[in-house]
């Protein structure tokens, strides 16, 4: 019979570290657990404070008042509607009352009972937020909501209107062409630009000295703060080229020197993933170098070019930073007409929005960033759905 090793230590598998690895094994393992759990509520924490500070922002007060259009209230809108709607009906909607006659002379001598415009501070104390308003004037709404005459509708101007001083008139229009414009520019010199260096270095040119730095630089161009690009886009575009401060022509240059390198990294990549096999069967059948990368690699490694691209286009939308220092974060109330007219985009109004004074503007932050944030993760979404198309299993 075989006796049994009372001791462990007799044990000649017995390993004395072991207990202490597999509590070490535990912790590690109870932390990256804990870890994720507080990345995704906090997360969760976030989303929730956006949506809910965000969302009121999408309706407007309206009031329905009677606008009185003659010769008087061309000289001094504010006796357009009647002494005691004065406080609460929007300054903004009031001064272009004189416009509008202007605009259409058949309005002159009538009376009109329409809906107007409410004043900022009606509007949050109708969504039952923090207000500052009279007693007699708290009272007039309270009353005029009672007669259905005080109203919350969908907010039309947020989508419409571009930055204003008043908050209620306040929009996102402006900023979404600067942004579009924007973009355009940065795609069309980034993506042609990062391609063809990526199929150069990857496809044409000899391992050596000069290829390693021009590698080394594109990797540590990745990974620069992007505040330095504004300052490049500054000195370049601008003070030596004159091209104008805060067009969309300058930010879309800028944006495309901070995107050039994830293009090239990412470009070089997916051109790395296509195997030796189709290039070797491209110089088989007699085929140059330059027909087999333009026929058969280029065309493989699309799909993962065109993902890491997208993926560069949305980073460079979210971006601030390089646009404050060329400029373009300045008062922009109406939508550029061409890439070299001043435009803002949509970080930087948001940027101006949340140092506003008014309770207003924090739900029209909280709603931009909404926008923001969908229009981020419809481009990532996007990236991947193609990434997934046209992937090829080899």
């Amino acid at each position: 019979m075989i006796r049994k090793n009372k001791n462990k230590q007799d044990n000649p598998f017995y390993d004395p570290t072991l207990n202490a690895r597999h509590r070490s094994a535990k912790r590690f393992k109870t932390f990256t657990i804990s870890s994720l759990v507080f990345t995704l509520a906090f997360l969760a924490f976030f989303l929730y404070d956006i949506i809910t500070k965000g969302t009121p922002a999408f309706e407007q007060a309206y009031l329905q008042v009677d606008v009185t259009y003659s010769e008087v209230s061309k000289k001094n809108y504010r006796k357009a509607v009647d002494s005691k709607y004065v406080r609460v009906v929007s300054r903004s909607f009031l001064r272009t009352i004189p416009l509008e006659m202007e605009k259409n002379p058949d309005l002159m001598g009538k009376t009109i009972k329409t809906w107007v415009i409410a004043d900022d501070n009606v509007d949050q104390y109708l969504k039952g937020h923090y207000y500052k308003l009279k007693a007699k004037d708290k009272k007039l709404i309270d009353k005029m909501k009672e007669d259905g005459t005080a109203q919350l509708k969908f907010n039309e101007i947020f989508f419409k209107n571009g930055d204003s001083k008043t908050p209620e008139f306040a929009g996102l229009n402006s900023a979404i062409v600067g942004s579009v414009l924007t973009l355009i520019i940065t795609m069309l010199f980034a993506f042609p630009i990062g391609v063809m260096t990526a199929v150069y270095l990857e496809e044409f040119a000899e391992d050596n000295k000069f290829t390693q730095t021009i590698e080394v630089n594109i990797n540590n161009l990745a990974a620069i703060p992007s505040i330095l690009f504004g300052l490049l886009g500054l000195a370049i575009f601008i003070n030596l080229f004159g091209l104008p401060r805060s067009s969309p022509m300058v930010g879309g240059l800028t944006l495309a020197l901070m995107t050039l390198p994830i293009i090239i990294v990412s470009s070089r990549a997916a051109l790395r993933a296509v195997p030796d096999s189709i290039r070797q069967a491209g110089y088989g059948l007699g085929l140059t170098k330059i027909e087999v990368t333009r026929d058969h690699v280029l065309p493989l490694a699309f799909p993962g070019i065109l993902t890491g691209s997208i993926i560069g286009l949305a980073q460079a939308m979210g971006e601030t930073a390089p646009l404050i220092i060329i400029g373009m974060i300045a008062f922009i109330p109406d939508a550029p007409g061409s890439i070299f007219e001043a435009a803002t985009v949509m970080p930087a109004q948001l940027f101006t929005w949340a140092g506003m004074p008014e309770r207003m503007y924090i739900e029209k932050t909280a709603a931009g960033i909404m926008v923001l944030l969908t229009i981020l993760i419809s481009l990532n979404s996007l990236a991947i759905y193609l990434r997934k198309k046209y992937e090829v299993k080899w």
